[in-house]
């Protein structure tokens, strides 16, 4: 079986409220050692434990693992690297400098805008 590298390709999630670690194996294409594992690595990863340390994936974590598996099989980020994504620490100097040349591109071209108007 072929693992799909982008989330287009994976099933729809279907509208239940609980799913079982089996269920989001399927739903997020990654093995359920692979998403225990992620449970340790990821602090917004948290399914309900119910009898016997069953876990229960809500929607949310499914949508959560997806966006993990992306960062991770599609884009090539590296654990650390995806958990700061997740966490919203992401950005890099590469990022601010970016930020800074579109500041001043738009700036640029507000003068430009300002001469071709007189």
């Amino acid at each position: 079986m072929l693992e799909p590298s982008n989330n287009d390709e994976l099933p729809v999630i279907p509208g239940k409220r609980y799913f079982t670690i089996g269920e989001v194996s399927e739903l997020c294409a990654v093995k359920p050692h692979v998403l225990r594992y992620w449970e340790q690595e990821f602090p917004q990863l948290k399914p309900v434990k119910r009898r016997g340390n069953r876990r229960y994936y809500q929607r949310s974590d499914v949508l959560t693992i997806r966006q993990i598996r992306s960062l991770l099989y599609d884009q090539g980020f590296t654990i650390g690297g995806a958990r700061q994504q997740m966490s919203g620490e992401g950005k890099t100097e590469e990022d601010e400098s970016l930020g800074q040349i579109v500041k001043d591109m738009i700036r640029d071209l507000e003068e430009v805008l300002i001469v071709l108007k007189t």
